[in-house]
C-alpha cells in the first residue's frame, strides 16, 4: 500500500485522465462541488458532517488542502478526474484502504464526485473501468465497495454492469453510524 503514497499514478483511457489533485484545480473543482444537483450523489459518509457543499473559492481551496495534507498522512488518494474532450477537471475520485471492525474491513473504498452533467451510465462506466484493476493492487484490497443512492439511477445501472452488487450490509461510522446503499464489486 505504502506506493501509491510515495508516487500517486495517473490513469487514463481515451476519455479520461485521473491524476492527483492540485491546486491549480481549484476553479473546475468549485463548479463541480457548488453544484447543487451533484451534492446528493457525494458520498459523505463519515466525514464528520461535511456535506462537499462547497459554494467559495476559499472553501474549495481549503478541501483542496486538506485533501493534499490526507494524502501526506497516507488517509486516502484523491484523484482529479480530467475530461480529455474538454480538458476540464469535472469531479474527483478518493480511495482508500478502509480499516474497521464492520463488514467493510479492508475494503478499497471509492468515492467519486462528478459535476452533475457528468453524473451518467457512460461516464461512471468509463471511469470505473479505469479504476478497478489499479484500486486491488494499490490499496491491497479483496473488494471495493461504493455507495450509490436509489436517486442515482445512472451510478447504479453503471455499477450493475460492472458487476458490483448492492449490499444491505451497513457500513458503520467511527461514532457508530450506520450508512447504507453500498455496491461492492469482489475480487
Amino acid at each position: 500500500m505504502s506506493d501509491v503514497y510515495a508516487l500517486c499514478p495517473v490513469l487514463e483511457n481515451d476519455n479520461y485522465l485521473l491524476r492527483f489533485v492540485e491546486h491549480k484545480d481549484v476553479p473546475f473543482l468549485l463548479r463541480v462541488y457548488s453544484d447543487k444537483k451533484s451534492v446528493p450523489f457525494f458520498n459523505s459518509d463519515n466525514c464528520h458532517g461535511d456535506d462537499f457543499y462547497y459554494n467559495s473559492y476559499k472553501r474549495m481551496e481549503e478541501a483542496v488542502n486538506y485533501w493534499i495534507d490526507e494524502y501526506g498522512r497516507k488517509s486516502f488518494v484523491r484523484w482529479s478526474i480530467i475530461s480529455k474532450k474538454t480538458d476540464e477537471v469535472i469531479g474527483t475520485i478518493e480511495v482508500f484502504q478502509r480499516r474497521s471492525s464492520d463488514d467493510f474491513n479492508q475494503c478499497g473504498l471509492l468515492r467519486m464526485d462528478l459535476r452533475s452533467d457528468y453524473e451518467t451510465e457512460d461516464c461512471i462506466e468509463n471511469l470505473l473501468s479505469i479504476l478497478i484493476a489499479p484500486i486491488y493492487k494499490l490499496f491491497e484490497c479483496q473488494f471495493i465497495a461504493t455507495k450509490a443512492i436509489p436517486l442515482a439511477g445512472e451510478r447504479r445501472k453503471a455499477l450493475e454492469k460492472m458487476n458490483f452488487q448492492w449490499t444491505d450490509h451497513k457500513l458503520v461510522g467511527h461514532d457508530g453510524t450506520e450508512y447504507e446503499n453500498y455496491w461492492i464489486l469482489l475480487k
